[in-house]
């Protein structure tokens, strides 16, 4: 089974995430801040992984230190859940639509992290979670989990939906990277390791 826990615990945050990258969309989250629970939601139903996050954090400050850690703790989940990457299809890419709104996330197993963050929100809050934040989560995520990911959101005029189809294709595209391909007995990499 590919699947791993990882617990974080820092004097802003205390932080249990597992995930289970052979499952089958299930999800018990219990971060404290509810827009980013509807968030991992969506990448735990369309990446058909099973995903709990239980986090404790400074929320009286803000939701700032909390949301990252997740990302920072879900990103080194994710590296340990991997392994040697051996028979995984390496890339990954999904195009989502809400309304009005179109996202594009593509991803790369690539050992390196970098990310590319193209949202342009509409509004800086989505009820009392600040747009910014999304930034953050995915910054933690691609530093600790060492991909290259492109997150792009094409058309929207509404924040919520806008986040939303990221997360979703974030979800889509990270199922397709770790899936694993018949035809690629090795490291999917000229170099022989990722």
């Amino acid at each position: 089974m590919r699947e791993a826990q990882v617990t974080r615990n820092t004097l802003e945050t205390q932080i249990v995430v597992k995930l289970n990258l052979d499952g089958t969309g299930q999800s018990r989250l219990a971060s404290g801040v509810p827009f980013l629970d509807h968030m991992l939601d969506q990448i735990a139903r369309h990446g058909v992984f099973d995903l709990d996050v239980e986090a404790k954090g400074d929320l009286h400050i803000d939701a700032h230190h909390t949301v990252e850690d997740v990302g920072i703790t879900l990103g080194q989940a994710l590296a340990k859940a991997i392994g040697d990457k051996k028979g995984v299809r390496r890339y990954g890419h999904a195009y989502v639509p809400l309304d009005e709104a179109l996202s594009r996330v593509v991803i790369d197993l690539s050992g390196r992290p970098g990310l590319e963050f193209n949202i342009a929100f509409t509004r800086a809050r989505i009820g009392e979670f600040d747009v910014d934040l999304v930034h953050e989560f995915f910054q933690g995520f691609v530093n600790h989990a060492l991909v290259t990911l492109h997150v792009d959101n094409l058309s929207g005029t509404n924040a919520h939906h806008q986040a939303e189809t990221a997360f979703k294709a974030f979800g889509r595209a990270l199922r397709m990277a770790v899936e694993l391909d018949p035809r690629t007995a090795g490291v999917p990499s000229t170099k022989g390791s990722l």
